[in-house]
């Protein structure tokens, strides 16, 4: 599935406004950094992985984990914007026997490759898979998005190791970089930098972009389909709450959900089609 820019663009409101829609009902969640991956979300499942939602365990299709798994409202609107359930079911996030966790669980919701939320576990699980396609002789490709708060977790380069020595070229992932934490700014809570001088000393494949620039990350990607021996982190540049003008840049709602007088205000802001 190819999608224009413009396309692409407009999905990505509309993701948007599934975010913020689902944690005012919820009255809770992470808007923050679910909205600064949108746009690395929306290029993976409307113009890049091979999935196909009527055979969502198919041994071919390409894997996605989403390693900063609270980050899930986002994933959740992809996946069913891409067919996978029916949005009515986005209405219920974090509700008493709702498949729709907190974080993303693959043994209820269909498209999801694996369970995360301890931060620093979704690395490792996408590296055994990528390992996996590799013994297997498969041609699928693994993508994960790790936020950089994340980067503070020793399993994270131990992965990353492991990732190189057995030149998993077949492995892409992306750095959400918003520069937030939970407790604050990631430079005063334990800063990881420089993280891509890191991942160049981890042996790996290193790209700097925009993550908000659809043809950035479509290029990214490319680099990395065509890097051989080695796998590829895309370290993307991101703004926490992206879309969301008092949201953007502010901490204070990496955790926090929206009312519903906020709720109102922000799909105002993000616009796009009804």
């Amino acid at each position: 599935m190819k999608k224009s820019i413009e396309e692409l663009t407009q999905m990505a409101k509309v993701i948007r406004k599934d975010i913020i829609t689902m944690l005012t009902e919820s009255a809770s969640g992470h808007p923050g950094g679910s909205l600064s991956s949108v746009e690395i979300l929306t290029t993976l499942y409307f113009n890049e992985m091979n999935i196909d939602p009527e055979n969502p365990g198919d041994l071919d299709r390409d894997r996605f984990v989403l390693s900063k798994g609270h980050a899930a409202p986002a994933l959740y609107s992809v996946l069913c914007r891409r067919g996978f359930f029916d949005v009515k079911k986005l209405k219920t996030l974090r509700k008493i026997n709702s498949t729709l966790q907190g974080h993303p669980n693959m043994n209820e919701v269909s498209g999801i490759d694996m369970s995360t939320g301890s931060l620093g576990q979704g690395i490792s699980a996408a590296v055994g898979m990528a390992i996996a396609g590799k013994i297997d002789g498969k041609n699928y490709r693994v993508y994960f998005i790790l936020g950089d708060g994340e980067l503070e977790e020793g399993q994270v380069w131990e992965a990353s190791m492991a990732a190189a020595q057995y030149k998993l070229d077949n492995l892409t992932a992306f750095v959400d970089h918003n520069g937030l934490q939970i407790d604050g700014p990631c430079e005063e809570v334990m800063s990881a930098e420089p993280i891509t001088d890191k991942f160049k000393a981890f042996r790996w494949n290193v790209i700097e972009i925009d993550g908000h620039d659809f043809n950035q990350i479509i290029d990214a990607i490319e680099q990395a389909k065509k890097t051989k021996g080695k796998p590829t982190v895309i370290v993307c540049k991101t703004v926490k709450g992206k879309g969301v003008s008092f949201m953007e840049n502010q901490v204070e709602w990496h955790g926090s959900a929206p009312n519903q007088e906020q709720c109102d205000i922000a799909l105002k802001e993000i616009g796009g089609e009804e």
